[in-house]
């Protein structure tokens, strides 16, 4: 399950394209495309320039008139289809800290 302490990142292998609100995003090492309307590229947006998944939610809940719960349901929806496609990475929320040995 997607942890949402955690933050993602665009790997240099996708291609975004932006047009009228609506993205397309496009794995260049599978070929593999996904489309996005105008609700799904605000996520995207969010979720990659955020620093954790959490913070793009906050603000998501505040932009847009969604129960948290659905809201959460969505998100986690559309990230794990991404991860899926291999259009997003995740960096857990210990980056940097040393593993106990």
């Amino acid at each position: 399950m997607m942890q949402f302490a955690n933050r993602v990142v665009v790997p240099k292998h996708v291609l975004v394209r932006h047009l009228d609100g609506e993205s397309v995003l496009l794995n260049l090492e599978t070929e593999k495309y996904f489309g996005l309307d105008t609700t799904g590229t605000r996520m995207w947006e969010l979720v990659t320039t955020s620093p954790s998944v959490d913070a793009a939610y906050a603000r998501l809940l505040e932009e847009f008139e969604v129960g948290p719960e659905l809201l959460r349901t969505h998100l986690t929806e559309l990230l794990s289809r991404l991860l899926e496609y291999g259009l997003l990475n995740i960096e857990t929320d210990n980056v940097g800290t040393i593993p106990a040995v």
